[in-house]
């Protein structure tokens, strides 16, 4: 028997997926803002270029979410088209796309997690 994945299903995925990413994008920003306090307070060239590193990650974090946004959109919109076609369960190749996109952001998560901990060790350290 083959399990049936409804669009509905992975538009709420979608939806929790684009929350969460929001929310990354909103730390970010915090997170930054502390960068500017510190970059005021130190001019030790180790501390400097630990707070170049961090500017340098969260940069390219912010490029990864981005990107893992518009995949996301580009996915909804297929879903849309699919719905529209009256097909309320999704192809093979849909879903397995979906698994692909849900495995980069749980990927996403693990890394951004080890940032946001290696940042915290650095903030107790330097504010």
């Amino acid at each position: 028997m083959k399990e049936v994945i409804y669009n509905s299903d992975l538009h709420f995925e979608h939806k929790l997926w684009k929350s969460e990413l929001e929310f990354w994008n909103d730390e970010l920003k915090s997170f930054k803002n502390r960068l500017a306090e510190l970059v005021t307070r130190w001019t030790d060239k180790e501390v400097l270029a630990q707070l170049e590193h961090f500017q340098n990650e969260f940069l390219l974090h912010e490029g990864v979410i981005e990107d893992m946004e518009e995949t996301i959109e580009e996915h909804e919109m297929s879903i849309s088209a699919h719905s529209d076609a009256n097909h309320e369960s999704m192809d093979v190749a849909m879903v397995k796309n979906h698994l692909e996109l849900r495995e980069k952001m749980e990927t996403q998560r693990q890394i951004y997690a080890d940032l946001k901990k290696e940042f915290f060790k650095f903030l107790s350290k330097y504010m």
